[in-house]
């Protein structure tokens, strides 16, 4: 599909885009990703009927906009966030010729690396709502709309939401840059795996972790850490800490929120031991799904 010649045709006609190779309908949603009940009461809205000023992008692009919906796609949005943090392979994948001020005409479109080629995914802006809630990943900002029309895009590529329910950070990762990935396991981790995080953070890859769990179901444990979860990994850093040096790492939950508890946390007394601008310049604490 042609973005340019598509979108052209339906603003000489004064239409909004329907897409019919990915349309607003069960069938685009997957047979079992929901019961056959909430699967007929799906609705399907444009932002422009959600929101009086609905915009693409809303003061930049953050991992702090997403907000993980009611599919299991955590592995794809947590290499999202990573590529948030990546301006430069971002726009790759997020074109700027688009948005809802100028030429807008409900079809908007997203770039993925398949198979060593850059492939144009074209939708229509209808998003799947259930009980008048989003089905999918829902944006902080609420007239903000990248992230769900950026899923959108990949659950067409994958071919159905249902598809996006469950997968590798890593298959995500590639992708979204057409980059090479590397994977260690923390059961059996390098010698050096602090110095791997620390040296990949300054060279500006992207990278995720996940931990191991049943797909079905996402327990929060005790010590605030989900099982069968994927994050994205958002900074590696080596600082002082009381008379030594200590590694640590900053990770984020595509949740939004539910954070670690343990030490380096928030609010854990660890911090207590930096250095003022240290801890001013590291330490954010929010209840925004990161944490140290």
């Amino acid at each position: 599909q042609d973005f340019n010649h598509l979108r052209a045709l339906c603003l000489s006609q004064g239409l909004l885009f329907e897409d019919a190779t990915f349309p607003a309908r069960a069938s685009s949603i997957g047979p079992t990703l929901l019961p056959e009940d909430k699967l007929l009461r799906v609705q399907w809205k444009r932002p422009t009927e959600l929101q009086r000023n609905p915009y693409l992008i809303v003061d930049g692009v953050s991992r702090f906009d997403i907000m993980q919906g009611e599919i299991g796609d955590c592995w794809m949005l947590a290499a999202l966030g990573s590529l948030t943090l990546q301006k430069h392979f971002l726009e790759n994948v997020l074109p700027k010729d688009q948005g809802f001020q100028d030429n807008y005409a409900g079809i908007f479109h997203f770039r993925f690396w398949q198979y060593g080629d850059w492939v144009d995914v074209v939708i229509d802006d209808r998003l799947p709502f259930l009980n008048g809630r989003y089905l999918s990943v829902h944006p902080r900002t609420s007239n903000e709309f990248w992230p769900s029309l950026l899923e959108k895009a990949y659950a067409k590529l994958r071919g159905s939401y249902q598809n996006l329910h469950g997968g590798y950070p890593s298959d995500a990762l590639v992708d979204f840059t057409g980059g090479v990935q590397v994977q260690f396991s923390l059961k059996d981790p390098p010698p050096d795996l602090e110095e791997i995080l620390k040296a990949a953070n300054n060279s500006q890859c992207l990278m995720g972790c996940s931990t191991s769990g049943q797909l079905k179901r996402n327990i929060e444990l005790r010590n605030g850490i989900v099982q069968g979860h994927a994050y994205t990994v958002t900074g590696a850093v080596k600082i002082r800490y009381k008379n030594g040096w200590k590694h640590i790492i900053r990770i984020w939950n595509p949740w939004g929120h539910g954070e670690w508890k343990g030490p380096w946390s928030d609010d854990s007394p660890q911090w207590d031991y930096v250095e003022p601008q240290y801890r001013e310049a590291l330490l954010r604490n929010k209840d925004d799904g990161e944490f140290w």
